[in-house]
């Protein structure tokens, strides 16, 4: 195999010396270094510099260092018919889903207000210390229905929505055009929909305003699916009670956004779930002999729904 990494803002390192602890029979090239673009059989690529595919003439495969492919997805310069593949990673969706209780406990105990109780010196016991919640999960696939069912054995009322129709006997799942009726009937909303052309700007006015009153968001799929704009609205008008928000439309967040000082907005760094070099770069080599033998790929992204 001759590798091509284009990762600018990863620890590369660590992911070559991953691959040379598997196999001595790997050529690895750091981009832009690279000597002879037309020997490059696979490429892997996180938040890879628009237009740099453009070179690489004589692919097999071309592979995601994390679970999105957006990045890959939308570059004009993707080679055409060439075969892409993102990484599945229990570990990943093990992360994401603690992430996601955090998120949860973190409402539904009122941790904010004896946080701000703590500050001021209050001590409250007269209000009721849990919210009552419904849980609406937004994009039922494998990291949303794994937070699903780990919410269940906690104990707590969990729906789902997919684009398209599922059959899950623990757990009931709107799809298609039910998507009022599902956000009717939660009061958190956990968004975990990849993104496409689909879900961009989904989580804005035209959504929110669908939501009951005082409902809590939170977000870990992708920035531009979210309008930070309309989520700050909504908070100040009351139909969102707060946000719980890993990712953002620009990354990393802007100083001058107003989402750093609102006292109802809790930010993390894009880092809910990251991925385990360990368990990826074994796929990679699994698939990259796949692709030579011409047996069928494991986690191959469908370009038609763009992930």
């Amino acid at each position: 195999m001759n590798l091509a990494i284009i990762a600018p803002k990863t620890d590369i390192n660590s992911w070559v010396k991953q691959f040379n602890s598997i196999s001595k029979d790997i050529n690895i090239f750091i981009w832009p270094d690279i000597p002879n673009y037309d020997i490059i059989d696979c490429v892997c690529l996180w938040k890879h510099p628009k237009g740099s595919l453009a070179k690489f003439n004589n692919l097999k495969l071309i592979y995601s260092m994390g679970a999105g492919v957006d990045h890959i997805v939308y570059d004009d310069s993707l080679p055409k018919n060439i075969p892409i593949c993102r990484i599945s990673d229990e570990k990943l969706a093990f992360s994401m889903t603690n992430y996601i209780i955090t998120a949860v406990m973190f409402y539904h105990r009122r941790l904010l207000k004896y946080s701000e109780d703590k500050k001021n010196k209050v001590w409250d016991n007269d209000t009721h210390p849990e919210i009552p919640v419904k849980i609406g999960i937004l994009g039922y696939g494998s990291l949303g229905s794994d937070a699903g069912d780990k919410l269940k054995y906690l104990g707590f009322d969990v729906i789902g929505y997919s684009l398209n129709k599922k059959q899950i006997d623990t757990t009931k799942i709107y799809y298609g055009d039910q998507i009022d009726e599902f956000l009717n009937n939660i009061n958190i909303l956990i968004c975990t929909v990849p993104y496409t052309s689909k879900t961009n700007n989904l989580l804005s006015s035209d959504l929110f305003k669908k939501l009951n009153d005082d409902t809590y968001l939170i977000n870990v799929s992708r920035g531009k699916v979210q309008n930070e704009s309309d989520i700050i609205k909504y908070l100040e008008n009351g139909k969102l009670s707060g946000a719980f928000l890993d990712v953002f439309e620009e990354e990393p967040l802007p100083i001058s956004s107003k989402l750093w000082n609102h006292e109802k907005v809790q930010i993390t760094p894009h880092n809910a779930s990251i991925t385990n070099q360990e368990a990826a770069v074994p796929q990679i080599i699994e698939n990259y002999k796949r692709v030579i033998s011409g047996k069928k790929l494991l986690n191959q992204v469908d370009s038609d729904n763009e992930y």
